[in-house]
């Protein structure tokens, strides 16, 4: 595949180096397209039990064509915290005291979420890990840097003093707003009851669309037990809201030749909302 000089940039930003191969390799040298210089080539620690870890070959081509696969939005599940009606600081508020879940009984502090409050983009990842716990932000260290420059290489950004405007700025929430002991799997009753939260972020940031990250937020958003890999590469929808199925941060940071897969994700994404601007302009 050749490469323009702005795909080459934007890649880079994102972590990855594309090498072009002598005319006389090996096909097997000119798959091997895509380098990782973001990770130390330390060994990379034992991942959480609660990211996805479904390994796919490379893709051949940049973008996956989009193809529309409407999936009906759940309702809150049966002993879901009634967060309906509630504004922003009384929200943050009820997440801060809520004792719905034994979750509340080891957390350090609740992980809200993070960003501009009418942002076009949301962003909703898994369960909080020890830095979040600790924070109380989502996506921190290795995975949020990682989740930045991600951001970074498609002009968006989750610090408001970047850029005043709600189309490049992002909002970040989790399915569950505790850490989980140890990093496991977030509970099904805890997801249940933790859900509540999250559908009235999405209803208050009216977002244009969603970023899934990871195999719990698939479940919760699409109530859908397929794998990650199995729903990326196409459109969903959420509410009416374009949905994107793309990989954990810190599963990339574990399956490096992923990140090419998780591109492809972020230029579906990016495609879909210039879509949606150009209809509604037309209209």
């Amino acid at each position: 595949m050749v490469w323009s000089e702005r795909q080459r940039a934007m890649l880079e930003v994102m972590g990855l180096r594309v090498w072009s191969a002598p005319a006389a390799a090996e096909p097997a040298v000119l798959a091997a397209a895509v380098a990782d210089e973001a990770v130390p080539s330390a060994p990379a620690a034992s991942p959480p039990a609660h990211e996805d870890a479904t390994a796919l070959t490379p893709p051949v081509s940049r973008r996956p064509t989009p193809a529309a696969q409407p999936i009906a939005a759940p309702v809150a599940a049966p002993g879901a915290v009634n967060a309906a009606g509630l504004d922003w600081p009384a929200l943050r508020a009820a997440v801060a005291s809520c004792t719905a879940c034994a979750l509340s009984d080891s957390r350090t502090q609740t992980v809200f979420g993070t960003g501009h409050l009418q942002a076009h983009w949301m962003i909703i990842g898994e369960a909080p890990g020890e830095a979040e716990d600790l924070s109380g932000e989502p996506f921190v260290g290795r995975s949020g840097q990682l989740l930045d420059n991600m951001l970074r290489a498609i002009g968006l950004s989750r610090h408001a003093g970047d850029t005043p405007d709600p189309a490049r700025q992002v909002f970040i929430a989790n399915t569950l707003k505790c850490r989980p002991p140890r990093n496991r799997n977030p509970l099904p009753d805890e997801l249940a009851r933790c859900e509540g939260f999250l559908i009235r972020q999405i209803e208050l940031v009216r977002p244009k669309i969603i970023l899934a990250m990871g195999s719990f937020a698939v479940q919760s958003l699409l109530r859908s037990s397929a794998p990650v890999g199995q729903l990326r590469g196409r459109v969903h929808h959420y509410q009416g809201v374009p949905l994107i199925v793309t990989y954990h941060p810190a599963y990339l940071l574990r399956q490096l030749s992923e990140k090419a897969r998780a591109w492809d994700d972020l230029c579906l994404a990016l495609d879909t909302v210039e879509a949606a601007g150009a209809l509604a302009a037309r209209v």
